[in-house]
C-alpha cells in the first residue's frame, strides 16, 4: 500500500492543542523558538542511525529515514519562508507538495547519515533566523498558496507543530 497524500489543512494547531502529538500552541513562546528547535532536534539523536532507519513500520507509514528527510525539508522551507516575512512585505509562499517532493527527491533511498547532518545544519539555520527576529517583527505578515495567512509568529508555531508531531510520529 503507497502512503496517502496528507491534503489536511493542519492550521488549526494555532488555536486548538494537537491531541495526537500534544502540541499545545497556548504554551509557546515563539521567542524560545530556537532553544525548541534544539531540543527536538537532540530528539533526533541516534534515530536516523539505527540500522532500520529506512524499513518502513508498515508499508502505508513512513520510515524514520522518510520523516528525517521531510524534517530537513520543513527546517529549510520555514526558514526560506520567515526569511521572505522578515525582507519583503507581506509575501506569498510558493506552494509545496511534500507528498511530491518525498517521491521525487527519493526519500527512501537517501543516506541516513547525510540525511542527519542535512538536518542538523537546516536545524541550527533556521534558529538562529529565529534568533534574530526583532521585536517589531514578530507581526509580519505573509501568505501560503491557498490564502492562510500567517505572521512570523503563528508561521513559527505552526513549523514547530511540524517538527514536534514528526518526532512524536517517530515514536521520540
Amino acid at each position: 500500500m503507497a502512503i496517502e497524500p496528507d491534503t489536511k489543512d493542519w492550521t488549526w494547531v494555532l488555536e486548538e492543542r494537537c491531541d495526537e502529538c500534544g502540541f499545545d500552541p497556548a504554551v509557546v513562546d515563539v521567542r524560545a523558538l530556537p532553544d525548541l528547535i534544539a531540543a527536538n532536534l537532540r530528539g533526533w539523536d541516534g534515530a536516523l542511525a539505527d540500522p532500520d532507519a529506512a524499513v518502513r513500520p508498515a508499508s502505508n507509514v513512513w520510515s524514520v529515514l522518510e520523516y528525517g528527510c521531510h524534517v530537513r525539508d520543513v527546517h529549510r522551507l520555514f526558514g526560506e519562508r520567515v526569511r521572505l516575512m522578515l525582507e519583503e512585505d507581506d509575501p506569498q509562499f510558493a506552494n509545496w507538495d511534500q507528498d511530491e517532493t518525498a517521491v521525487e527527491s527519493r526519500y527512501d533511498e537517501q543516506d541516513p547519515a547525510v540525511v542527519a547532518g542535512e538536518m542538523a545544519e537546516a536545524a541550527d539555520q533556521i534558529a538562529a533566523v529565529f534568533a534574530g527576529v526583532q521585536e517589531d517583527q514578530w507581526d509580519r505578515p505573509g501568505r501560503r498558496s491557498n490564502g492562510s495567512r500567517f505572521t512570523v509568529a503563528t508561521l513559527g508555531a505552526y513549523y514547530l507543530h511540524d517538527v514536534v508531531h514528526h518526532l512524536h510520529d517517530i515514536g521520540r
